[in-house]
């Protein structure tokens, strides 16, 4: 039968400070105190004190026995350690995220370190919450989430409609009325509304509208309310990413007969096109736009001017010339906007 475990005392721990003193081996110290080799080993390495000074750099008994103590009491490393609380309080105002706090102070040689899940557990705490801390943090959460709350991205995307099951001549821009959509994101202090991003691939051809949120049905709806009015062959499929705020995409099928695709899992790549014109978005819409604020002039400005901008890719035409030549494959492009068809579908931000 295994004996219980027992702490070592400060008497031990005089012991192991003038055997070692001595040069004595650990398996020796360990045979003379009756205790496993580990003991020892994990005694000296838990307690030794890294001082900058040589002369106090090593393992003594008392001070080794006081960091013992201290590690059993239920207080937390910041409220043993009031100075690495100032310290840790001091890189989240200056929009440290814990885990670079942590990594930080364990490659600077720091004599006490933390890790990202303590700092957590402080900002969270009665004494993080009192001092509002959490206001701090990337994300600003009131309360902490639990661990693995977030439900992995992609679960609603069946095989039959993933990127590899994409028409080839989508991927080469042979084909006219396929687009890329994602959402724009804004600073979360101006409200929740957001934009989502439609570029037709061949034309680069944008479109922009607002969302109140990102709960998926109002972003598809915004979609087919600005889709509608192209014609059929106009509008036959839409890639996005995995994000939950395209998970109503078989709405798009339902009411306009708009096929959609998804990119692998972390690969936003896939969809380079509206990736870039959200770059080019930028240009006019910061993340400090307030997007709430924001008029449908406005808005339908930028998007002419976006789609009235020569590119290079279609040979210094405009993607407004190039959805106008695709759409009615007897014009080559139009130069004036004021020259279009009678009978099209025109509103103000479409050809």
């Amino acid at each position: 039968m295994t004996l219980p475990y027992t702490h070592l005392t400060l008497a031990e721990r005089r012991e192991i400070y003038r055997l070692r003193s001595a040069q004595f081996p650990v398996p020796v110290i360990a045979q003379r105190l009756g205790r496993h080799p580990s003991t020892i080993y994990r005694e000296i390495s838990r307690n030794w004190m890294h001082d900058e000074e040589p002369l106090y750099r090593g393992y003594f008994h008392v001070a080794a026995d006081m960091q013992a103590r201290a590690r059993r009491q239920r207080l937390g490393k910041l409220s043993r350690h009031p100075a690495l609380a100032v310290h840790v309080i001091d890189c989240l105002k200056a929009a440290w995220s814990p885990e670079q706090i942590a990594g930080r102070l364990r490659v600077s040689g720091a004599l006490v370190r933390i890790s990202h899940e303590t700092i957590y557990r402080f900002v969270y705490g009665p004494q993080g919450q009192h001092l509002g801390l959490y206001k701090e943090l990337p994300m600003a959460r009131r309360r902490r989430r639990t661990r693995y709350q977030r439900k992995p991205r992609g679960l609603f995307i069946p095989a039959s409609n993933t990127i590899e099951q994409r028409p080839p001549e989508i991927a080469t821009r042979t084909s006219f009325g396929h687009w890329e959509g994602d959402l724009m994101m804004f600073r979360r202090e101006l409200g929740q509304h957001n934009l989502t991003s439609l570029v037709e691939r061949q034309s680069r051809y944008t479109i922009l509208t607002r969302n109140r949120d990102r709960n998926s049905a109002g972003v598809m709806s915004g979609m087919m309310e600005k889709l509608q009015a192209l014609p059929a062959p106009a509008r036959q499929s839409i890639t996005f990413d995995r994000g939950t705020e395209f998970s109503s995409y078989r709405l798009l099928k339902h009411k306009l007969g708009i096929d959609s695709y998804f990119c692998k899992p972390q690969a936003p790549w896939q969809k380079g096109t509206v990736e870039n014109t959200n770059g080019r978005v930028r240009r006019f819409l910061s993340r400090d736009a307030d997007i709430a604020a924001l008029s449908e002039e406005t808005l339908l400005d930028i998007c002419e001017r976006l789609n009235e901008t020569p590119r290079k890719c279609l040979g210094y035409r405009t993607p407004a010339e190039v959805l106008m030549s695709s759409l009615d494959p007897g014009l080559p492009g139009l130069s004036n906007p004021d020259q279009r068809s009678p009978g099209k579908p025109w509103v103000r931000g479409y050809p």
